[in-house]
């Protein structure tokens, strides 16, 4: 019998209030200062402390458990469904063989546990009036299960051949009942009404005994197999599911920790940088990765970072000792100025006081003058330090700067013979097999080489004003340090190399970084590939410099003789003023000896949009550019 049930009827109270508190369709969130807020605020704090790892492992853990109780529930389902439909096709099919061996039944041993062929049959009449219960099961321990069915006189919601499932009704004789067979008569059955019909009955003459009759018979089986074999299933896979999340929770942890171990070592090289160690890199990985991908942007990020502060580093040193520089050499002019200022007021009463005052105002002149060119060469470093002063998206004429600077240096020194040309690559010749008798010639070097000659017409973008100051520099300290009747040789051309990605800027103003680019350049000239630069140099024959000082000739301030430097006007900025000006040009300037004695300056600038040399032009031959 279905059996409908009514849930809890509303309060209306409750009801009312619910109504109220809905009118505006928006739902009431507790204030953060009350004791569910509080609650709900300490859950997300607590939730947030705890590691990645953790919970990584309880929400792989509670998605292997939920999809594990998902599976038990369907099997659960799918074994119940299916024992059911077995109990009723057996009930149906063997309905009619029941009520023909009903006597059978009566006599069988009912002493032994129910199994699937233990009936429970009851008759009755065509009214539904129970007339006799000739089967019913008994259990062990005299405890007797019989289905709830409708009272008698009445069918109920009962269908006649329909199948239904119903409650057990318990009987149990005496106090000695084990709990089994407690369990196993509370087990619901499932039961059929199938009618039923009896001719009528004749004795041996013929006459009737009784008339036909007919009626409903209930015919049950209880369900008791089924519950014991879904409790065996429910056992099965609580054992399954323990033994699964102990192996899963082992096995997430230790897959999970390797999987995290490169997140670990960010977070030390973290942790390395904040502590102030900025050369840390996280280790790398392979970029197919999350991990992979976030390694390499964040040593990315990490490079520019401490490119970013070494250079404010940098900055901020050369400003302390452009300061300090700055001071110190303003000092001397300052010093000769008050100095000579004063012994003119001495001095002015004293016979005599015309002359020695056109002494003093003519050394205070050359002090002035001394000092205006200090100042406007440390306003230009300064200009350029800060990333202004210098426009190089002009068009610079390198070949006319170079024929420029040739005539001044010319006007200077008459004597001196002054060579230009071009240059070229070269890879180092083989010394000439010498004469008997003759000490054998050394070998040119590879490197940068002069190639004398037209000087090809080379256009860069750049600034030609701060250009033509980078070469006015070197040719003043030519003019310094050189004697007046020594050769200089000057060379431009266009020379292609491969520096992918390379700022030559960033480069130190060293053989090492010029080498570079003589390889660079090598490689370029046998693939064909690479980006073109302009390459000039200056060759002088003078005295030259040690490797110590060269190391050093681009620094503020530093002169290689200072009494001479100060005779010719020198203030010891030109050359940190040339690299400069290169290094805003994204260039490199180089010092380095002359090959048989002397210096040689070579100066390098990228040059955008240059055709690259054409195949006849052969190797080591300076290319040009209209």
């Amino acid at each position: 019998m279905v059996r409908k049930q009514s849930g809890p009827k509303p309060d209306k109270r409750s009801g009312k209030a619910a109504g109220k508190g809905r009118k505006d369709g928006k739902r009431s969130c507790p204030p953060s200062g009350t004791a569910s807020g509080r609650r709900e605020n300490s859950l997300l704090r607590w939730l947030d402390a705890v590691s990645l790892s953790t919970k990584v492992v309880a929400i792989i853990l509670i998605l292997l458990l939920c999809s594990y109780g998902v599976i038990a529930f369907a099997v659960r389902q799918l074994v119940g469904a299916y024992i059911v439909d077995k109990t009723d096709t057996q009930l149906q099919r063997q309905a009619k063989l029941v009520l023909n061996n009903i006597s059978t039944l009566q006599q069988s041993d009912h002493t032994d546990s129910l199994g699937l062929i233990d009936y429970y049959v009851q008759i009755r009449d065509d009214g539904y009036h129970i007339q006799s219960t000739p089967v019913v099961p008994v259990l062990p321990d005299n405890v007797v299960s019989t289905p709830s069915l409708p009272a008698s006189g009445t069918l109920g919601d009962v269908k006649i051949g329909e199948p239904f499932t119903t409650t057990a009704n318990v009987q149990i004789e005496g106090s000695n009942a084990s709990r089994s067979s407690v369990n196993t008569a509370m087990a619901p059955w499932r039961v059929i009404a199938v009618p039923w019909t009896m001719s009528a009955v004749r004795d041996s003459d013929g006459n009737v005994i009784s008339g036909p009759s007919h009626g409903v018979a209930f015919i049950g089986l209880s369900l008791h197999d089924m519950n014991d074999t879904l409790q065996i299933i429910s056992k099965y896979f609580l054992v399954v599911a323990a033994a699964t999340a102990v192996f899963a929770t082992i096995m997430a942890t230790i897959a999970i920790d390797r999987t995290l171990l490169p997140l670990k070592r960010i977070e030390k090289t973290a942790a390395k940088i904040a502590a102030g160690d900025l050369s840390q890199r996280v280790p790398s990985a392979p970029e197919n990765t999350e991990v992979g991908s976030l390694s390499a942007s964040l040593n990315t990020m990490l490079s520019r970072i401490e490119r970013s502060f070494r250079e404010q580093e940098s900055t901020t040193n050369k400003m302390k000792r452009f300061v300090s520089d700055a001071s110190h050499e303003l000092r001397t002019p300052l010093a000769a100025i008050h100095g000579y200022a004063e012994l003119y007021k001495m001095q002015r009463d004293y016979p005599g006081a015309l002359e020695r005052a056109d002494q003093a105002i003519d050394h205070i002149e050359k002090s002035s003058t001394r000092m205006a060119a200090l100042v406007e060469d440390l306003l230009s470093l300064a200009r350029m330090d800060e990333g202004r002063g210098v426009d190089i998206n002009q068009k610079a004429h390198l070949s006319e700067i170079l024929a420029e600077s040739s005539e001044d240096l010319h006007a200077l020194d008459p004597a001196r013979t002054i060579t230009c040309g071009g240059v070229s690559i070269t890879g180092g010749d083989a010394p000439l097999m010498p004469a008997k008798g003759q000490r054998p010639e050394p070998a040119e070097p590879s490197g940068v080489r002069f190639v004398p000659g037209g000087v090809p017409d080379v256009t860069i973008k750049g600034d030609p004003a701060r250009l033509r100051q980078v070469i006015t520099n070197i040719v003043g300290n030519i003019h310094r340090y050189t004697p007046s009747d020594s050769p200089v040789e000057m060379g431009v051309s266009v020379i292609r190399a491969s520096l992918p990605g390379v700022d030559l800027g960033t480069m130190a103003s060293t053989d090492v970084s010029l080498d570079h680019f003589v390889q660079a350049a090598q490689v370029a000239a046998s693939t064909g590939s690479g980006r073109d630069f302009a390459v000039v140099q200056v060759i002088d024959h003078g005295p030259g410099m040690p490797a110590q000082a060269r190391s050093m000739i681009f620094e503020r301030f530093y002169t290689a003789d200072p009494s001479r430097a100060r005779q010719k006007g020198g203030t010891g900025l030109g050359m940190a003023i040339a690299q400069s000006a290169v290094k805003a040009h994204h260039g490199l300037i180089c010092a380095g000896d002359t090959f048989g004695g002397g210096l040689t300056f070579t100066v390098i600038i990228p040059v955008d949009h240059t055709p690259a040399p054409t195949a006849a032009t052969p190797h080591g031959a300076p290319s040009t550019k209209a």
